[in-house]
């Protein structure tokens, strides 16, 4: 298995994965078009694994210029409890910070008991004193 950057030839076999795996919500924002955008305005802070010529996990990161964020931390099913999500964790939060960042967020769906437990075992905290609010700028 290696980690290499995440670069938008391979969205094809991340967007699978990101299906194929429970927690992963997805939307038009996870479009092809939106990843690149998103992958060019946060040059090598996304990571994908590979095992042999598969994609068998992913993170997307990224910052604000004040604040870094997780989205989409994927691990193949068959590839859990070695390592992976954890490596790819670490080698995104090492580009926060050596872009300046002090603190990361990520969102998790509170019915995400897997990905919540995977990320209290690695040091974060559950915040219980802050609320998401979002707002639609383009009508569905």
């Amino acid at each position: 298995m290696k980690i290499e950057p995440f670069n938008i030839d391979r969205y094809d076999d991340v967007h699978a994965l990101w299906h194929r795996c429970p927690g992963v919500g997805l939307s038009s924002a996870d479009a092809r078009d939106n990843i690149d955008s998103y992958l060019e305005r946060n040059p090598g802070m996304s990571f994908i694994a590979i095992a042999g010529t598969d994609v068998i996990g992913t993170i997307l990161g990224g910052h604000d210029g004040r604040r870094g964020y997780i989205h989409h931390l994927a691990v193949d099913n068959a590839y859990r409890r070695q390592g992976i999500g954890k490596q790819l964790v670490k080698r995104c939060l090492a580009a926060l910070e050596e872009a300046g960042i002090q603190k990361c967020h990520l969102f998790i769906f509170h019915e995400n008991e897997g990905g919540i437990a995977f990320w209290l075992m690695n040091g974060w905290e559950l915040r219980q004193d802050i609320m998401v609010m979002s707002k639609h700028l383009v009508e569905k």
